[in-house]
């Protein structure tokens, strides 16, 4: 990403009230956390705030990217046709969780995600019911593999069927922030919130600013 889209950027959040009783001005702020959500570690973001005299520590830039990730609204309420759902697994402290996600084929948005402590029937249902909740689903067809989905879509009522071949997009999402955890860590070790938390920060990120090739340049929230 070039530096000056970076520099230019804020994250859309310079309003917002988790920028309040900080010392840091909010552009320095803004700027910290879209470096390292785009990529740089904690300890390369601090060194390039050093550069520009500003003397932070890693715990002030985690805590600027969670807080700024609890304030987020995101992804916004849209009515996809295509929706690609699968889950992986991840690992948090000493134990195993499993992330699940949702991605509109068409605008590449990812719609959710959200983290259980088993995958099966009841966990697939649980997300189906929370990705139905926040977006309108009547005219979606899901696409879905046979760990649970087919019992959890006939449950909720929902449109979906087990297709391997059109589900290319979710499993190269789930590369990419794969690739993007293991640059810097081989396992969250502040538990599950705080894990949430990285991943809502994380999907904003790749919904509004990571371009990609295959829509052009453009983010999904410009597609969509």
């Amino acid at each position: 990403m070039p530096l000056s889209d970076l520099l230019g950027g804020a994250l859309g959040a310079t309003d917002s009230d988790c920028w309040d009783r900080e010392r840091t001005a909010t552009p320095v702020r803004a700027f910290a956390v879209r470096l390292h959500s785009a990529g740089l570690s904690l300890r390369e973001t601090v060194a390039i705030l050093d550069l520009l005299d500003v003397d932070r520590s890693h715990g002030a830039v985690w805590d600027w990217t969670h807080r700024l990730a609890d304030a987020q609204n995101d992804p916004p309420r849209s009515t996809p046709r295509r929706v690609a759902v699968d889950e992986t697994a991840i690992q948090i402290g000493t134990e195993w969780r499993w992330c699940y996600a949702a991605i509109d084929l068409d605008s590449m948005v990812v719609l959710d995600v959200e983290l259980f402590s088993r995958r099966g029937t009841d966990p697939a249902a649980a997300f189906l019911a929370r990705l139905d909740e926040h977006h309108d689903l009547s005219e979606a067809e899901l696409l879905v593999d046979s760990f649970g989905y087919r019992t959890a879509l006939s449950r909720l009522g929902l449109s979906g069927q087990v297709e391997y071949s059109g589900r290319n997009h979710i499993e190269r999402w789930f590369q990419t922030l794969k690739q993007r955890t293991d640059r810097f860590y081989t396992t969250w070790n502040s538990g599950p919130a705080s894990t949430r938390r990285w991943l809502q920060r994380f999907v904003h990120y790749y919904n509004t600013q990571r371009p990609h090739q295959t829509l052009n340049g453009r983010t999904p929230a410009e597609e969509a």
